[in-house]
């Protein structure tokens, strides 16, 4: 699971910009963003760059001790 889309809400971003910047299509993005559909560790890595965050950010830890904090 990603966070995408909640780093793209809490920097102002939309997912049309993302995808311009990324060089996809806007469903591709809004697929990531929805978690349809996960991003190539090369592209996770990209959008990590573009939205100037680390990627870990952008990742949702599997950990339930994590979640539940």
């Amino acid at each position: 699971m990603n966070r995408i889309k909640d780093v793209l809400k809490e920097k102002g971003i939309s997912q049309t910009w993302l995808a311009e910047k990324m060089d996809k299509s806007y469903p591709t993005i809004n697929e990531y963003a929805r978690n349809k559909r996960q991003p190539s560790l090369e592209d996770l890595f990209k959008i990590a760059e573009i939205l100037s965050v680390d990627v870990k950010d952008l990742i949702q830890s599997t950990d339930n001790e994590t979640n539940a904090k």
